[in-house]
């Protein structure tokens, strides 16, 4: 794939690019598997699978992207080093609704006279705009802002922006007065009667609200869901922990189809995750009786698992890059189930998980490549105890 903006030296966000990605996939493998070596229960021939690819463009569902520039020339993408904005509204890894929803984001910045923020000044009002791509292509439209003052601006404006950006199906302002590098505050307001994104990921109907975390390759992602829900139907247990479950993909995929026996837990810090995945399951499953076996709480996973007098027979994990820790891997070693699928986003902290959890050995593993044009790489493991 090739990058204008990259040959300019304007952005290199994406480290790999211009090499072919046959090999960028080929060296990510094999990284992966030397780091899981002396970890599996078997040859590495009959654990490893075949990895799963991407495009190689036009895979990122969700765009955030920070507002630079000046209210009446803005620009959507990043910060240079000097902190000034840089444009990258044609950016070649982003899904195409997105990007034709970039022009008119910019128009209504001008218009709803929404200024910039200056990092180096810390002053100004809009700070980021964030676009997640959901099912039949809607979109969900985030303005995060310093001041009350920029979701009035929105709020007023809000029909302008529905008549300019057809697929918007969620709008909110999410307000960020301090002057920190995150991406957003805690508080929320939605402008739109549609306060969730319906997804289509995998084989399961999902839900977003605006603070939930959303997998950013939808395809890929789907595959990775895929993959650990035959994992777990080989296993058949009657009970599974989804811990750090986001939206529920895993968990709604691991539940099974309408009327199966097998009760599912997530358990997840978010409480808009927990209340997205609620909203996915309760559009899934008509009856009571499947809803009451698929349980997610808002809560920690390692307090979840300390509480928990016996824990599910098998255990998902999809820590995020930190990966769960010694504490947990510590409360797997010592009372987990006979089997765990553990993906990781990070294959450092797996391997120092699987190095403290010395009684589970990886059966079967698979890598996923949810961010072509990177080093990022995903795996998907099956550990048993032995």
């Amino acid at each position: 794939m090739q990058c204008d903006y990259f040959d300019a030296g304007v952005c290199r966000s994406c480290t790999l690019m211009g090499v072919p990605y046959d090999a960028q996939l080929a060296d990510k493998q094999a990284r992966v598997e030397a780091l899981l070596a002396p970890f599996l229960a078997g040859a590495a021939a009959a654990v490893w699978g075949e990895p799963v690819a991407s495009v190689e463009s036009g895979f990122r569902a969700k765009a955030k992207m920070v507002v630079g520039g000046t209210v009446d020339a803005p620009t959507l993408g990043i910060l240079d080093e000097a902190k000034a904005g840089v444009d990258l509204r044609h950016c070649g890894v982003i899904a195409a609704p997105i990007l034709d929803a970039l022009p008119a984001m910019a128009a209504f910045i001008k218009t709803a006279q929404l200024t910039p923020y200056d990092v180096a000044a810390r002053r100004g009002e809009l700070k980021h705009v964030i676009i997640t791509l959901g099912a039949r292509d809607r979109l969900m439209l985030r303005f995060v802002t310093r001041t009350r003052d920029g979701l009035a601006r929105v709020r007023r404006r809000l029909p302008e922006l529905l008549a300019a950006v057809p697929r918007a199906h969620v709008v909110t302002v999410n307000l960020l007065p301090e002057h920190k590098a995150v991406l957003e505050g805690s508080d929320e307001h939605a402008l739109t009667e549609a306060r969730a994104l319906p997804l289509r990921v995998g084989d399961v109907a999902l839900a977003a609200l605006p603070q939930s975390f959303v997998q950013t390759n939808s395809a890929v992602a789907g595959e990775l869901y895929r993959q650990a829900a035959e994992w777990v139907d080989e296993v058949a247990p009657a009970s599974v922990a989804d811990l750090y479950c986001g939206v529920g993909g895993f968990a709604l995929h691991a539940a099974g189809a309408p009327g199966a026996e097998r009760t599912v837990v997530g358990v997840e810090l978010s409480p808009d995750a927990v209340a997205s995945a609620e909203l996915a399951r309760d559009a899934r499953y008509e009856h009571d009786d499947d809803r009451a076996r698929i349980q997610f709480v808002a809560d920690d996973a390692l307090e979840w698992a300390r509480r928990e007098d016996a824990l599910p027979e098998l255990v998902i994990v999809n820590p995020p890059r930190r990966g769960i820790g010694e504490p947990l891997a510590t409360v797997l070693a010592e009372r987990g189930p006979q089997t765990i699928v553990y993906s990781s986003c990070n294959p450092d902290t797996l391997a120092r998980d699987l190095a403290a959890m010395p009684d589970y050995r990886v059966e079967r593993a698979r890598v996923v490549d949810m961010f072509p044009q990177t080093t990022h790489v995903e795996v998907l493991t099956l550990l048993r105890r032995v």
